[in-house]
């Protein structure tokens, strides 16, 4: 896998030598959100792919069809729709980027950590740990001369005390004791695998001491020797447990059953067995030297080390993908806070509107005075729509488009039915000359101000609604808490 990361690092440079003369000042985020580490370099490297892949005019097809420009348009009415089309697409293509070579640098960092924990060093010897750090497990590879490799699972045990040291420490030792005897086995009526016979205590040098009544087929460390069974045998094992100077004792009876092994199968057992004989044999040593030969056979002993960056950087391709394609839904999402927003503001509009121009000013005068006063209060990085949308409407006048027209044009940019309503009455009003706009515009604010009160109560209904979840987590809580100490009291 290393050579795979090194390989996407390497495309990664050529992509950043050949975007580095791009322009991206244009393509920075417009919502004013904090730029990451590197932000450039990415932003240059998908401008550089969208130009490559833009030469094809299938492409600019999708991109000018694809339905997202007329959604930021309506969320950013005063920038033009193909460079926010552009920009969003340029931003989405960073942020993959971005994406798969951070979980790259991650994966080649696992991995890495994973090489570097590497135990066998060169000779065949692995590093037993200190007293008191516990066993090392390890996975090695083993491959016997004409043989095919095979993984062994091994526990190199942490160094023992010698005969000195254990006297030394011996009673300061706490009697500590959990018997696994069973292994990997289902019973103790049904052995056919090694029992796991506990010859020590982490942390202290204190000894359980294993008797068999038949060391043919069950020895004191817990390896079965049932290759040549015929038939099952009881085997009677016994447990001395030392503490300071009293010894206490239990007796296992245990049903050894005939093993039933392909030659795979005893094959890994004669390689865990001349491991087990040579650890025993050097369980005072620095390090475990590997048995070179198996029966009269070499052997090659390889580290199997476990590298799951894999996994790691499938998923952080998998995550480029969910964070290009979830994009357009935030676009979505801030399209529908934008209309919930405009709806919220149409009563103060039609309030406003009809106000000035109960005071004498012109329909024009009043999307002025709205236009100028927003623009006092302004906050920089928070906007109202569709104050946004009056500027606009202003800026549209001031060109020389006629009235009629530039009051369609707002409710046709808002999308929304009480806009293009008011975008209709102001529209008619300028063509044909009503007198009762005033009065029109008065009725049309309290229907406002009434569907907006409507609109409060509903949202209050469905938070109600979505709290009845919780409240009923919270009475069976209380119920739980109640009920108990009344069970256990009786």
């Amino acid at each position: 896998m290393g050579y795979l990361y090194l390989a996407v690092f390497g495309l990664y440079g050529v992509l950043f030598l050949l975007s580095g003369k791009e322009k991206v000042s244009a393509y920075r985020d417009p919502g004013g959100k904090k730029s990451y580490p590197g932000e450039v370099l990415f932003l240059k490297a998908a401008v550089w792919c969208i130009r490559k892949k833009g030469k094809k005019s299938r492409y600019r097809k999708q991109m000018r069809q694809s339905g997202i420009g007329s959604s930021l348009k309506l969320l950013h009415p005063e920038l033009e729709e193909t460079y926010q089309v552009q920009a969003f697409y340029v931003r989405q293509y960073s942020l993959v980027l971005l994406v798969i070579f951070v979980g790259s640098l991650l994966s080649l960092g696992m991995m890495l950590a994973a090489k570097g924990e590497s135990v066998l060093q060169e000779g065949g010897f692995i590093e037993r740990k200190t007293y008191g750090q516990g066993n090392r497990d390890v996975i090695l590879s083993a491959q016997v001369e004409g043989e095919e490799a095979e993984e062994i699972f091994y526990t190199v045990e942490e160094r023992k005390y010698t005969e000195e040291e254990a006297a030394r420490i011996f009673r300061e030792a706490v009697s500590k004791l959990g018997a696994a005897v069973l292994g990997e086995n289902d019973s103790l009526e049904n052995v056919t695998e090694n029992l796991n016979l506990m010859t020590s205590m982490e942390g202290y040098p204190f000894q359980i001491i294993w008797e068999s009544d038949d060391y043919a087929l069950v020895q004191t460390d817990g390896s079965v020797r049932n290759e040549a069974l015929e038939e099952s045998a009881v085997v009677m094992l016994t447990a001395r447990f030392l503490y300071e100077e009293q010894e206490f004792r239990e007796v296992f009876p245990v049903r050894i059953l005939p093993a039933v092994l392909t030659a795979r199968e005893q094959l890994v057992k004669e390689i865990e067995h001349s491991l087990e004989e040579q650890n025993i044999s050097s369980r005072t040593d620095r390090a475990l030297t590997l048995p070179e030969r198996i029966g009269l056979k070499n052997v090659i002993w390889k580290e199997v080390v476990q590298d799951s960056s894999g996994i790691l950087f499938l998923l952080m391709c998998v995550a480029a993908f969910l964070v290009y394609y979830a994009g357009e839904r935030e676009v979505e999402k801030r399209l529908a806070e934008r209309n919930r927003e405009l709806l919220q503001d149409y009563p103060e509009i039609i309030h406003k509107l009809a106000l000035y121009m109960g005071a004498g000013m012109t329909i024009r005068n009043a999307f002025g005075k709205m236009g100028n006063d927003y623009g006092k209060q302004k906050t920089p990085g928070k906007k109202r729509y569709v104050y946004e949308e009056i500027i606009l409407l202003c800026r549209e006048l001031q060109s020389g488009t006629a009235e009629p027209e530039a009051y369609a044009h707002l409710g046709k940019r808002c999308r929304l039915q009480p806009y293009m309503k008011l975008g209709t009455l102001l529209s008619q009003n300028i063509r044909k000359g009503s007198g009762d706009l005033l009065i029109k515009l008065r009725q049309e604010a309290s229907a406002a101000f009434e569907e907006r009160k409507n609109r409060a109560k509903k949202a209050g209904e469905e938070a109600g609604t979505k709290l009845l979840l919780p409240m009923m987590m919270m009475l069976c809580i209380v119920m739980v808490l109640i009920m108990i100490p009344a069970y256990f009291t009786i």
